[in-house]
C-alpha cells in the first residue's frame, strides 16, 4: 500500500498549515538598498552558481505538518537529489527534481522489512538514489502545491552571470535589517524573485557581506511559509545520473 503522503505529493495537494519564525534585528526600518548593497545582491546568484553543487535544507508546509528535505543541488545541471521526511516513519523517502518536475522512490536497499530507515547522512541518501532502478522512480510534473514551489525555488537561486544591478534596483528591493544564523551576521533583503518564478510574491533573502546566500524565505498565502537554507557544504558524491537514466536528459 502506498503511503498517503507520497500520493498527496504526487497528486499536487494544495493547502497547508504552519509557519516558521522570522526575527530581524538591527533596529532598522525597511529602506531601499544602497548602491553597494544592490551590487552585492546582484552577484548573489552568480556566487551560488560558482559554489554549486551545495547542500540545502528545505522546509515546505504540508497539510497538517511540514516536509523537511535535505538535498544536494547542482545549479549547473539544474538537478537535485536528496531525502524527504515528514516526521512520520511511514512518510519518508528519496526525492529528485529538475526543471521539469520531481520524482520519489521508497527503496529498501538492504531488503529489510518495517519502516524505511532514515539515511545516516545526505551522502548516504545520494548513494542510495544512485542505486535505485530507474523504473522505481515515480515521476510527475510540477503543480501548484507548496512542495513544488519550494523545489522550483531551489533551482532559481543561481545564475551563470551576475544579475543586472539596474534591473534589480528597478524591482524595488528593500533592506529589512540584520539577522544572525549560526553565529554569523547577515543582511536581510526583500526582493522580487528571479526568473523562472516571476509571478511569485517577494522573497526574503539572508546574504552575507561577501554576497553569499544563506537563506531564502517565501511567504505564501494563508500564512504558509517556505524556507530554503543553503548550508555551504559540499556533498560527495554529487548529483548522480541514475534517477534520470530512463528518461534521458530533462534539462
Amino acid at each position: 500500500m502506498r503511503s498517503p503522503w507520497t500520493w498527496a505529493a504526487l497528486a499536487v495537494v494544495a493547502g497547508v498549515c504552519g509557519t516558521l519564525p522570522f526575527v530581524v534585528g538591527g533596529g532598522d526600518d525597511p529602506r531601499p538598498l544602497s548602491a553597494a548593497e544592490a551590487r552585492r545582491m546582484a552577484r548573489t546568484r552568480f556566487e551560488a552558481y560558482r559554489d554549486s553543487p551545495e547542500q540545502v535544507m528545505v522546509q515546505a508546509p504540508l497539510p497538517g505538518g511540514t516536509a523537511v528535505i535535505r538535498a544536494v543541488v547542482d545549479e549547473h545541471r539544474h538537478r537535485a537529489v536528496g531525502w524527504f521526511d515528514t516526521g512520520d516513519a511511514a512518510e519518508r523517502g528519496l526525492l529528485v527534481w529538475d526543471g521539469t518536475g520531481l520524482a520519489i522512490a521508497r527503496p529498501r536497499i538492504d531488503g529489510s522489512a518495517g519502516p524505511l530507515a532514515r539515511p545516516a547522512s545526505l551522502a548516504e541518501a545520494v548513494r542510495d538514489a544512485a542505486r535505485v532502478k530507474p523504473g522505481a522512480w515515480i515521476h510527475r510534473q510540477y503543480g501548484p502545491a507548496s512542495l513544488d514551489t519550494a523545489l522550483r525555488l531551489t533551482l532559481s537561486l543561481a545564475a551563470a552571470r551576475p544579475d543586472s544591478t539596474r534591473l534589480l534596483t528597478r524591482s524595488g528591493p528593500r533592506h529589512l535589517g540584520e539577522d544572525r544564523i549560526d553565529g554569523r551576521t547577515y543582511d536581510v533583503f526583500s526582493a522580487q524573485p528571479p526568473t523562472p518564478m516571476p509571478d511569485e510574491s517577494p522573497l526574503t533573502y539572508w546574504i552575507d557581506r561577501a554576497g553569499h546566500l544563506r537563506r531564502v524565505r517565501s511567504d505564501l498565502d494563508d500564512d504558509r511559509t517556505i524556507v530554503v537554507d543553503v548550508t555551504g557544504e559540499r556533498v560527495r558524491p554529487g548529483v548522480p545520473d541514475g534517477p534520470w537514466a530512463a528518461r534521458g536528459s530533462t534539462r
